[in-house]
């Protein structure tokens, strides 16, 4: 049988790929990416008796045993074996033949075999399997073996392979965070086709003048579509591919661009369904990383129109790094931008997950880090009424998450700058919780956070401690008299009553 697939590594994070940086082309905010580094329940004893369900048993409980599955749509509906006819190995033909014997051997390798039959065509798998590496070999030693027939041929074999209806999910409602995802039978070829497609791209006899005519918009389209696999293998090379064709194929910039666009605002307004965000999120990192000065109306606009959007989709936590990173960027790039994407989180704040709102409060913190003092002045009333919310909450994470911010000292020697505008939005929330909260360790911490606002304006302090004291005793005031007053009328209804029936005079 074929020898196992080397174990593919796991998808870097967003930095890895390289910074795309301008060119001096036509598209001057466009961007070129160098090469990239590529590192890139067991049944209960007696039988219940009523069936009950549990509306709290999570998914993985449940799927806990369940096995891998492993799905395709390459499969062929005729029963005859397929025969390829054995080709001598390029290194055993003389030089001059070599050209002749490659492009045989690409024709040969667009025959796709059905690996849903794991007992079929075993022999000439194998064969395809070999001769696959071998091109993979071929393409990375020698010199002279790109000529301008092998382009056409090459893109022909590649779409043949990797272009396909993906399979439909194995169960109806395919949770990426709960249950396993169903792998790519045909993979043993597959992975050498795009580790091949790689090769090609990234050769120093690589023309992408000549590739241009095969490797066209129709091209990306398919391969775009490709994203959506539930291979997570498969998704970290069309990273790599899309990545390199952006870097090579200056005229497919605008195009590549637009079209993560559409998926995007398909994905948040529509389907809430696509498996390769977090992917082509890592892509638009490095793209917006190598974006030109002053950045394009389009770029801002895909910034607010689409980016922050994305915050509100269900399934936020499965690209959610990637997604704060090219915010960073973004403002790192142009802080005028940061006032619109603060408005914009606040307005998508999350209102009953406490998850998401543990990764806002990351992410906000990513940003201040990057935050210019002349831009935070803008925000900070409406992000420290935000916080102080936050503060506020009863889920302690929540809180705990909010408190930390204390410990960034960037963000501390913003606050002390602007504490006469933050002290008074947050102080009432925090006595109250050094009061109230249930939890002893969010309790010290705001302990923490009241000592350290003690320190930065002594003299404020003691006003809205004074303030606070008497707004409490006026409030408690106003609810004795309420209650006495309400008690006042429960009595002389008791006596309308009591008239009334004739019980007393």
């Amino acid at each position: 049988g074929p020898p196992p697939a080397r174990p593919v590594p796991p998808p870097a994070p967003a930095a890895a790929l390289t910074p795309v940086s301008p060119r001096n082309h036509r598209s001057s905010s466009d961007s070129s990416p160098e090469a990239s580094s590529r590192d890139m329940s067991s049944a209960p004893s007696t039988p219940p008796s009523v069936d009950k369900v549990d509306g709290f048993s999570r998914k993985s409980v449940r799927k806990a045993r369940q096995k891998r599955s492993q799905s395709s749509s390459q499969f062929r509906s005729q029963g005859k074996p397929i025969e390829l006819t054995p080709l001598p190995l390029l290194k055993d033909v003389p030089s001059s033949e070599q050209p002749e014997l490659f492009l045989k051997k690409l024709q040969q390798c667009c025959v796709i075999f059905d690996f849903m039959d794991t007992l079929s065509d075993l022999k000439m798998k194998e064969y395809k399997r070999s001769t696959l590496n071998e091109l993979v070999d071929y393409i990375t030693i020698s010199r002279g073996c790109l000529t301008e027939q092998t382009y056409p041929e090459v893109v022909r074999m590649v779409s043949c392979n990797i272009f396909r209806t993906l399979p439909p999910s194995d169960s109806n409602e395919f949770d990426p965070e709960e249950d396993e995802p169903t792998l790519e039978a045909s993979w043993p070829h597959l992975q050498l086709v795009y580790e091949f497609f790689i090769r090609f791209l990234e050769s120093q006899e690589f023309q992408p003048s000549i590739a241009k005519k095969y490797i066209d918009q129709k091209f990306v389209l398919q391969l775009l579509e490709l994203f959506d696999s539930e291979d997570p293998r498969e998704r970290d090379y069309l990273k790599t591919v899309l990545h390199r064709i952006y870097g090579k194929f200056l005229g497919l910039r605008a195009f590549i661009r637009k079209q993560i666009n559409n998926i995007f605002l398909r994905f948040v307004y529509e389907t809430e369904h696509f498996n390769g965000v977090a992917e082509l999120l890592e892509i638009l990192g490095s793209i917006i990383n190598g974006f030109a000065l002053p950045l394009k109306a389009e770029h801002k606009q895909f910034l607010v129109k689409v980016l922050i959007p994305l915050h509100t989709v269900r399934s936020l936590s499965l690209f959610h790094a990637q997604l704060a990173y090219c915010i960073v960027q973004f403002l790192e790039k142009d802080p005028s931008l940061t006032e619109p994407v603060i408005r914009g989180l606040m307005k998508f704040w999350p209102k009953t997950c406490s998850q998401k709102e543990v990764m806002f409060l990351g992410e906000l913190e990513e940003i201040l880090d990057v935050i210019e003092p002349s831009q935070f002045v803008k925000i900070q009333e409406p992000l420290f009424k935000q916080i102080a919310k936050c503060v506020s909450s009863p889920h302690f994470q929540v809180a705990e998450r909010a408190l930390y911010y204390w410990n960034n000292e960037y963000i501390m020697s913003l606050i002390e700058e602007n504490s006469n505008v933050i002290l008074p939005i947050m102080f009432s929330s925090l006595y109250r919780i050094s009061k109230e909260h249930w939890n002893p360790a969010i309790v010290a911490l705001v302990y923490n956070v009241l000592k350290a606002f003690m320190e930065m304006n002594s003299t404020m302090f003691d006003e809205l401690t004074a303030t606070y004291k008497s707004d409490r005793q006026r409030e408690k005031k106003k609810e004795k008299e309420r209650e006495e007053l309400w008690k006042k009328l429960e009595d002389l209804e008791l006596k309308r009553g009591l008239r009334r029936d004739g019980i007393i005079p």
